[in-house]
């Protein structure tokens, strides 16, 4: 929308700032690189003028120029920009359609929730169709140790860090696969950590399969973890190491770079 469709009181406006914008929002999808001419004529400026808006912009980030085309595409510092809004809204906000999709791609109740303490805090549900897998509502808290979900975020936490958690805690085994110190939690993080996600059959509860993986912010520090959960007896629990497991991964991945996370380069798919 122009200045002037807005019905906004130009006197306080910057010019050259409104001009610079609108030449940022030239470029689209379907014409991700514009030449100096094209650029002038979008924004209705004279080429003069357009290169000194451009010249800034390229100087500072927000515009690169292929010397080879001469034309010029967004910058870095416009990616930059857009993630760091991303990251400034409600992690719930921006987990929830992807959660759903968890769901309605794997037929799968889908939750995301986060660390407190020694308790994993459920913040988001994505019941599966059926209604019978999981009746955890938000804000329901349980043992971190006993969940895929709070094990998730564990398991890139520092050892120090999971030893201070739990510290005077009673661990109370849910099935006989729960650990029942924290020694026994730190080996099961450690393994988790390596695969890069959690595997559950009926380690909290029984009959019911899970699978879990780590939600990252912009400094790569772990705040969140995203599940799916459903009975063993349903034929898509024969699936947990597959196909369920690669969207979970996907989906914590995408909430991740929704906050801005940047995997490693060296660091593949789990």
């Amino acid at each position: 929308m122009s200045v002037e469709e807005s019905g906004v009181d130009d006197r306080y406006l910057v010019p050259g700032l409104v001009r610079g914008l609108e030449l940022l929002e030239a470029f689209s999808p379907e014409q991700p690189s514009l030449t100096l001419s094209q650029l002038s004529r979008a924004i209705g400026l004279s080429r003069s003028s357009a290169y000194r808006l451009v010249y800034t912009l390229a100087e500072l980030g927000f515009l690169a120029r292929d010397p080879l085309t001469k034309s010029y595409s967004l910058g870095a510092r416009v990616l930059k920009l857009g993630f760091t809004y991303l990251a400034s809204q409600d992690m719930v906000d921006l987990a929830r359609p992807q959660l759903e999709a968890l769901r309605d791609k794997t037929n799968c109740a889908a939750h995301f929730g986060i660390l407190d303490g020694a308790d994993v805090v459920y913040l988001l549900r994505a019941a599966d169709r059926n209604a019978v897998t999981s009746q955890v509502s938000v804000g329901t808290r349980l043992p971190a140790y006993a969940t895929t979900l709070g094990r998730a975020i564990l398991a890139e936490m520092p050892a120090s860090d999971v030893r201070a958690a739990f510290a005077g805690i009673t661990f109370r085994q849910f099935t006989k696969q729960g650990p029942l110190s924290v020694d026994d939690l730190l080996r099961l993080v450690a393994q988790d950590h390596e695969r890069g996600h959690v595997v559950s059959r009926g380690a909290f509860e029984s009959g019911i399969a899970s699978v879990a993986a780590p939600v990252f912010d912009s400094h790569g520090v772990v705040v969140a973890a995203v599940n799916i959960a459903t009975p063993e007896s349903n034929p898509a629990a024969k699936l947990l190491d597959g196909k369920l497991k690669d969207a979970v991964l996907d989906s914590a991945r995408t909430i991740s770079l929704w906050l801005g996370y940047r995997a490693p380069r060296n660091q593949g798919k789990a």
